[in-house]
Parts: structure tokens; sequence; C-alpha cells
């Protein structure tokens, strides 16, 4: 059975959802490595267009947000539509990549050299822990997926009410601010982000285990890109609250 993982984008019914595999092909684990990298290709060129905008004095908060909504409505679609995914995943990633190239530019803009220490900081804590994995150091466990989804779950809550909240101008204790409890809770959620990574790394090999479509090479990359994605705008979050008590 395909384990749980707390990554929405790769749960469960992700392989109930392939109408039309016809068996010819099948899921391999390096594909889904080539496609991961096709996908962080496109992004970095992505977010290149829009951290250049910026530093030459233009306004890019019309593109980051365009990328950040249409990222999100695609990400929807390709997580109900799997098959979909080589023709959507690609321009998802160019879709990301404008975002965080807008956001990366206006952090580094306040905190010189954060964008960097955040890109290596993410880069190495994907290498730990899919060592760890690989080792068997981590098990993904039925228990300790259900906790990672749990935990997840929790803080997109959070971060939803605190969107709610921040509408009629109240603001959640702690989350944003750069008190010891601020950096406190900003690691718990780099934590809980990079545990997501062992939950990807499990469903991925799963999936090539149980003969899957190979779409899903697709699917399964666009995933991971999605949990990359967060654990690094934690990862900027994190360091811009300790860089501002400098």
């Amino acid at each position: 059975m395909i384990g749980r993982s707390g990554n929405p984008a790769l749960n469960d019914s992700s392989f109930e959802r392939t109408n039309g595999y016809d068996g010819s092909e099948k899921m391999t684990i390096e594909g889904t490595v080539n496609k991961a990298f096709i996908m962080l290709a496109i992004l970095l060129g992505g977010a290149f267009v829009t951290w250049t905008m910026y530093f030459d004095g233009k306004n890019v908060l019309p593109l980051a947000i365009g990328g950040a909504i249409g990222g999100l409505i695609l990400g929807l679609i390709i997580s109900f539509k799997p098959t979909a995914s080589p023709f959507l995943v690609p321009l998802y990633a160019a879709l990301e990549g404008i975002f965080l190239g807008g956001i990366s530019a206006n952090y580094e803009a306040r905190f010189n050299g954060i964008t960097l220490q955040a890109a290596l900081l993410t880069m190495c804590v994907f290498v730990a822990l899919l060592l760890a994995y690989k080792t068997r150091i981590i098990k993904a466990t039925e228990n300790f997926k259900l906790g990672v989804f749990a935990a997840t779950g929790g803080v997109m809550l959070i971060y939803l009410v605190s969107f709610i909240l921040g509408m009629f101008g109240i603001t959640v204790p702690y989350l944003h601010d750069s008190s010891l409890i601020g950096i406190g809770i900003s690691l718990v959620i780099v934590v809980i982000a990079a545990l997501n990574l062992v939950l990807d790394f499990d469903f991925i090999e799963k999936g090539t285990e149980n003969g899957a479509p190979k779409h899903m090479e697709w699917y399964g990359a666009f995933g991971l890109m999605v949990t990359l994605v967060w654990l690094y705008l934690e990862m900027l979050r994190l360091l811009s609250k300790i860089m501002s008590r400098d």
C-alpha cells in the first residue's frame, strides 16, 4: 500500500487518480529525479527574471502575486488531476520561480546574503534527510507519517487563521516577530517542513515499487518541489528573524 504523505500533493489517493494508464511504462526513481532537476532549472529561470527586475528598480509585486496565485491554482489542478502533470508541472515551476524570485529579492535587499544562506541550508537539510532515509536512520513508519501529517495540518491552520485575522488588523502573537519565542516557533515549523521530505522520499519509493504509471514521475517531482519551496521560505523567515535581532 502507498504510504501517507504529509505533503498534500502526495497522498494515498494520488495513485488512484491515474485514469488511462495502459501499463506500458512505469515510474522510476531515476526518472523522478530527472524531472525534479528539470523543474528546478525552470524554477531558477523564473526566479532570475523577477530577481533581476527587482534590482533594476522595477515593481515586481504584481508578478510575484500573480506567480503565487497562478502556482496555487495549478497546484490544486495537478493534485486532483495527476495525469496532467507532464503538461502543467513545468508551468507550475515557472510560476513558483517568478514568485520566489520576487520574495527572495525583497529579503536580500533587507538582509544581505540571506537568500544564499537559506538556499544552502535548504539543500543541506535535503541531502541530510535523504541520507538518513536511505540508511534507514529515519523510518517512515505509519505513526511517523501520521505525526508529521498532523503537525503539517496544524501549521497550515495557524497560517490560515493568521491570514484571516490579518485582514482585520489582528496579529497572532509571536508568529511573525523576532522574539526568542518567535524564532523558536519558526524553528519548529522548519523542522516540520523538513520532515515532510522523508515522507516524500517514501511516497516516491513506494510509487516505483508499486508500478505507478510514467506520468507520476512528474507528479512525484511536483510534490517534492512543493516541500522544498515551503522549506526554503521557512528558512528565509527564520534567518530574517535572527538577523533582525543583530
